[in-house]
Formats: C-alpha cells, sequence, structure tokens
C-alpha cells in the first residue's frame, strides 16, 4: 500500500438503511466528439486529466446521461453543427466507456433524426408511413435492435428513456398534442393523445423485453408548470413506467419556488413514482437565452459564484423531495479549450461546467456530489448502500468509492471512503 493509503482503517459494512439510491451526473453526449476535435480538459490546478474518470473520482458523479437519434446524417448541418451526431455506433462506443468506469447509465431515445424537444418532433426520415400503427411498430423494432445490439455490447442501461421532452407529444404530426389530451391540428396533419401514448407503449414494451430491469424514465420539460403537472395526470396508468424525469431551467422555466410546488404536486398526485431532473443548468459568465431576467439574476449572477450558489439551491431544494433520486447536468463537457482552429460546436454552451477559454472546471461541478450525500472535500457519508452491495462480490483488488465507481489509480487516492473486497476503509 502507497503513502496516501498509510492510515486506514478498516470498517464493517454499514447496514442497508431503505433510502433510495439517488444519481448525480451529466449528459456527456458530445464527449468523444470534443475529444477527437483536439479538446483539453484540465483539472482545477491546470493538469490534463481524463475526463471521464475525473467527473467520478475527484467531482464526485456516480450516473451518466447518453442521447441517441435515429439517423443524425439526415439532420441539418445547423443541427449537427450543434450536437447531433449520436448514432448507434457512435453511443456504443461511449456507453462502453461510461459503464467501463462504473457510471450507471440513462439512455436517451429522441425517435427522430435531431433534436426532439416542446417545439420540435421530427418524424424520422426512413419512417415514411402516417400510419399510426405501423409507426408504432417502428418505434418498438427500433427500440429493439438499439437495445439488443448495445447489450450484444456489454451495455445494459440502468435508466431508458423512450422520448425526450415529450410534453407535446412524440412523432409529430400524428403524435402531436396538447398535455390534457386535446388533439393538435396544423398544416402538416392532426395528432392525438391516443396516437403518443401508442408509441409510447412500444418503446416501453421494447425497453421491457430487452432490458427488464431497466427504470423507464417519462420525460417532460416545464416551460408552463401547469403543462407537466397536466400531462402526467392526463397519461395516468396508460403506460407502464417508473420514473418522472423533468427539465428544469430557470432561464426558461421560472423560479425555484415554482419548480418546488411543481414538485409537490407530483409526490402527491403520482406517489408511486421516483422524479429525476433529468437536465438542467445555469450559466457562468451568459444566460442560456440571450436576456436577463431581473428575477433570476438577481438570485444567481452570470458568474462561477452565482452557478454554483444555483446549483446549491436547487440541491437543497431536491433534498426536501423525498421522491427525487437524479439530478442530471446537460453538457456539462462543452468545452472548446485548445479547439478553436477546429471548434466541435458552432457555438459554445452557456451552461458548461467548463471555462471555455482555460479548460478548467467550473466550482459547480464540485457541488453537485451534495445531491447524493457527499461534500466536495472527498469525505463520504456513510450511507450509500447500494455500492457497498456492488462491490461485496469483487475481487479484494479493487477498490469502488461509495457511488460504486471503480477507481482507476488506486495508488492514488483522495481522501474519502473506499471499499475493497466488502469492507469499507478510510483514506487520510
Amino acid at each position: 500500500m502507497n503513502k496516501f493509503l498509510k492510515t486506514i482503517m478498516t470498517l464493517c459494512l454499514c447496514p442497508l438503511l431503505g433510502h433510495a439510491q439517488k444519481y448525480v451526473g451529466g449528459d456527456i453526449s458530445l464527449l468523444p466528439t470534443y475529444e477527437a476535435h483536439g479538446v483539453h480538459y484540465l483539472d482545477q490546478n491546470g493538469s490534463q486529466v481524463e475526463p471521464l474518470p475525473y467527473f467520478g473520482e475527484q467531482a464526485g458523479w456516480n450516473a451518466m446521461r447518453v442521447r441517441i437519434f435515429v439517423d443524425p446524417s439526415k439532420a441539418s448541418a445547423e443541427d449537427q453543427s450543434e450536437g447531433v451526431r449520436q448514432d448507434l455506433d457512435y453511443v456504443t462506443t461511449l456507453c462502453q466507456r461510461i459503464k467501463a468506469q462504473g457510471y450507471a447509465l440513462m439512455l436517451d431515445f429522441h425517435y427522430s433524426d435531431t433534436w426532439t424537444d416542446p417545439g420540435q418532433h421530427a418524424t424520422p426520415s426512413a419512417w415514411t408511413s402516417s400510419d399510426p400503427a405501423v409507426l408504432a411498430d417502428s418505434v418498438y423494432q427500433y427500440t429493439v435492435r438499439c437495445l439488443t445490439h448495445l447489450k450484444a455490447n456489454g451495455v445494459v442501461p440502468e435508466f431508458i428513456q423512450p422520448g425526450n421532452e415529450i410534453t407535446y407529444g412524440m412523432l409529430w404530426p400524428t403524435g402531436h398534442c396538447y398535455p390534457d389530451g386535446s388533439n393538435y391540428t396544423t398544416t402538416a396533419g392532426t395528432g392525438t393523445f391516443a396516437n403518443m401514448v401508442s408509441y409510447l407503449k412500444a418503446g416501453i414494451r421494447g425497453c421491457r423485453e430487452v432490458c427488464p430491469d431497466a427504470k423507464i424514465v417519462v420525460h417532460t420539460e416545464m416551460s408552463k408548470a401547469w403543462n407537466v403537472t397536466t400531462f402526467y395526470n392526463t397519461l395516468g396508468s396508460q403506460v407502464d413506467y417508473d420514473i418522472i424525469g423533468l427539465s428544469y431551467y430557470p432561464d426558461y422555466h421560472g423560479t425555484l419556488s415554482t419548480f418546488s410546488g411543481v414538485l409537490t404536486t407530483l409526490e402527491s398526485q403520482h406517489a408511486d413514482k421516483e422524479i429525476m431532473v433529468v437536465e438542467t443548468g445555469y450559466g457562468a459568465q451568459w444566460s442560456l437565452n440571450g436576456t436577463y431576467s431581473s428575477t433570476v439574476q438577481a438570485t444567481w449572477p452570470c458568474t462561477e459564484a452565482g452557478q454554483m450558489k444555483f446549483t446549491d439551491d436547487l440541491i437543497t431544494e431536491l433534498n426536501n423531495h423525498p421522491k427525487v433520486t437524479g439530478l442530471f447536468w446537460w453538457m456539462p463537457e462543452d468545452n472548446e479549450f485548445w479547439a478553436d482552429a477546429n471548434p466541435a460546436r458552432s457555438t459554445w454552451w452557456n451552461a458548461s461546467l467548463y471555462i471555455q477559454n482555460t479548460g478548467k472546471p467550473l466550482a459547480a461541478m464540485f457541488e453537485l456530489q451534495r445531491f447524493i450525500g457527499l461534500d466536495p472535500t472527498g469525505i463520504a457519508l456513510p450511507s450509500a448502500s447500494s455500492a457497498a452491495a456492488q462491490s461485496a462480490g469483487s475481487s479484494s483488488t479493487e477498490i469502488y468509492n461509495l457511488q460504486g465507481q471503480r477507481q482507476s489509480s488506486p495508488s492514488s487516492l483522495p481522501r474519502g471512503i473506499y471499499i475493497r473486497g466488502g469492507q469499507k476503509f478510510v483514506v487520510r
């Protein structure tokens, strides 16, 4: 054992506490693209690091989210320049890396060739039928094909989203609808809530068949608080899912008090569901929507300290809601350091967790771990039991942190509590 481990004390494994496992991390879907463009990821001291191990070992994250498109080569040049490029092969390679580092994985199906959100849900170009029954079968077959391929390559997600931000439906125009169940009519045609439900059911059926242990996340966004609570009430028990997934960006979705009200309502009306914030973010220099809301800015200035305060305030609020078990920052990896001559994206994402012109991480990256009961100093609270269970059967030479992440450099562990051979030890 090296000098960093000379003051080790072995502890008995604490009993399971019965609390739901919590997850924190980011949607890092564009990481391989940044790496291919020569981006350098640095630590706080300016030394170059491998980002995936760093997120776990230094930032304390235990989960990652990855999006997948049907055929991103068919997306517009503008959308591709903004980050639409995650086809099955791309996703398979990235997810293998994520799983190899011990992270839990959330897979986010967009069921489109490009971005899906409240303003767009284009049906994939190869799915040419307008018959809802045929489209539902396409959703099912595609879901099964992707998950079977991933599973054959050693990737089994812990969480799966069959659709991204589906507050207004999916597979437009046939699946375009309002959160209260009303039809949505445009020049392209009329969509129905019933069609959306059939597409959602088809995706979930494929998930359950191939990955029966994965939890299913139904994901909406909060442009209006009414939209969210109404959507899940309208959906009711029509589909078999486990987790309510939410996007919350204060630049678009309002104050924390508004968000708190939504969480309270969801906890009351859907007590059988967990809740996860599957997308969030806040700027450290510029706002996300190009304008500066006086209410938001007065609370959280667009500075590094303001971004960290947002993160801390959000976590404090989420921890008041026991049904909330997940928190994911969207595109924390955005970082064009050393890639100016060959940028990975056409623009910067203002809510990145990196300083674009230095390559160093921002303070909020390390604040996120508070959601799962860690302190940014690296000393863990002895309450995370699932990692202990995961590591109990591991070999005595493998070392895990309390989030279940295998440590890639056991000879240079930072301060904290770790597990080896089914027992805890402390590095002081």
